[in-house]
């Protein structure tokens, strides 16, 4: 049986694993992926590999007793299999006073999220595109650390009332560090897409090479309150933090930066600048995603934070139904407009600041305000009169996205970005913020 499943097949597959279930209700997710990688260091291939993988999860209820169980073989006797073990499990488990029971059929959206550009990826057309990069830094004298891997497959899930979803997708991820020989200048960058033909190493790999030329032989700033401008690849991984708070019972229950005294929310407030607007689309076209949540229900577009607002928040179904709420699912993809400008613009508009490509090591320093400390590395520059005038130091900084976005300057052009953090890809735009604050030095580029 071929790992990647068709609608039908998935569908006919998960039809034969409910058909053994003896539970009240039973629900079944499938998985099958393909992903291949090549990576690279100090200018030469170090690994090339490929992985396979296919699972099963069974899902099990007696009342309010749930058991849950996984299995990556797909024969009758192995299905069956799957299914008592569940249901074994259910029966030995303790009620769940949380559950809410299995979803009747929905109706899913379109989302085109799968292309063959990425599907029939070999590992000669990796190392073509690796070697692209490959000849840029060795006729350079730099030396590259890079990693390209990509993944196609589904997702699908059926349960016991009807309800069938299926989702097939592509994504290739792309990363480069480019250094200096001499370990003084070190530039960097990142890629995402879903389509394989919009990725060019080459045009990646002359962007971090100029990084690294150029941050070499860095100057010391004092630390404090700096203009700067964050590019998307740096935003991202302070923004996701605010993308992943967006909970509906961490709030109630006092546990958010949207918590309030008295059990209240800021659910309704304005928080931010009112430029920010921040919505999931799962029919994006340059970020497509899944049409259908972990539970089933359908994902829907829909703005979290409207002109600074905070518009909506995720509920799960429990929760939804203890507050009477409608129940929103957490959404499976994250976009932030942004305005026209271009990162040149943005950085001829400057008259004293810091442009910053990455932010990295992040840690939270209090939960309740979002605030977070890292550090920036591979390429971090002084900007003066318009102009980049020479590389700096790297610094430690201390700052929360909400504060961040109310000391918001200007917006430039959304792009797809992979978060250093997380791998995640979203669509965030270069940010100039004013009154950044870095609290001290790093020595490391």
């Amino acid at each position: 049986m071929s790992i990647i499943l068709s609608e039908s097949e998935a569908k006919a597959l998960l039809q034969k694993v409910l058909s053994y279930s003896k539970a009240d209700e039973c629900e079944a997710n499938l998985l099958g992926e393909q992903r291949g990688n090549i990576r690279y260091a100090r200018n030469e291939v170090s690994t090339s590999g490929s992985l396979t993988n296919q699972n099963l999860t069974v899902q099990s209820a007696f009342g309010k007793k749930v058991g849950v169980a996984s299995i990556d073989e797909f024969d009758d006797a192995s299905l069956e299999k799957v299914v008592r073990r569940s249901e074994e499990l259910a029966r030995l488990a303790p009620e769940n006073p949380e559950h809410v029971g299995v979803l009747t059929p929905q109706k899913y959206g379109t989302s085109q999220g799968y292309f063959d550009s990425t599907a029939k990826l070999d590992p000669a057309a990796r190392a073509e595109a690796v070697a692209k990069s490959l000849q840029l830094t060795r006729e350079q004298d730099l030396n590259a650390a890079g990693f390209l891997e990509d993944r196609h497959g589904y997702s699908a899930m059926m349960n016991s009332k009807g309800l069938f979803a299926y989702y097939p997708s592509t994504n290739v991820n792309f990363s480069l560090t480019v250094r200096t020989n001499d370990g003084k200048g070190s530039g960097y960058v990142a890629r995402g897409y879903s389509d394989f033909k919009k990725l060019d190493t080459g045009a990646a790999t002359r962007i971090a090479a100029q990084k690294c030329r150029g941050s070499a032989d860095a100057r010391a700033l004092e630390p404090g309150k700096y203009t700067v401008i964050l590019e998307p690849t740096a935003a991202a991984v302070l923004m996701e933090n605010i993308f992943y708070s967006l909970d509906a019972r961490s709030a109630d229950e006092g546990r958010s930066f949207l918590s309030k005294p008295g059990g209240t929310t800021k659910l309704g407030e304005k928080l931010v600048d009112e430029r920010v607007t921040i919505y999931s689309d799962p029919a994006h076209p340059e970020l497509p995603a899944s049409p259908w949540a972990g539970d089933g229900r359908a994902q829907e577009k829909i703005n979290w934070i409207e002109k600074g607002v905070i518009k909506n928040l995720a509920y799960s179904r429990f929760w939804a139904q203890k507050k009477g709420v409608k129940a929103v699912p957490y959404p499976s993809n994250f976009i932030m407009n942004g305005g026209t400008a271009s990162l040149e613009e943005m950085i001829k508009s400057t008259q004293r600041g810091i442009l910053v490509t990455k932010l990295w090591y992040i840690r939270p320093v209090d939960p309740q305000t979002l605030l977070y400390t890292g550090l920036t590395r591979d390429g971090t520059f002084f900007i003066e009169n318009g102009q980049i005038k020479f590389p700096v130091k790297n610094f430690r900084f201390n700052e929360s996205p909400i504060i961040m976005l109310n000391n918001l300057e200007a917006l430039g052009k959304p792009e797809r970005v992979v978060s250093t953090e997380s791998d995640n890809n979203y669509l965030i735009p270069p940010m100039k913020i004013r009154e950044f604050t870095f609290t001290s030095l790093s020595d490391a580029v």
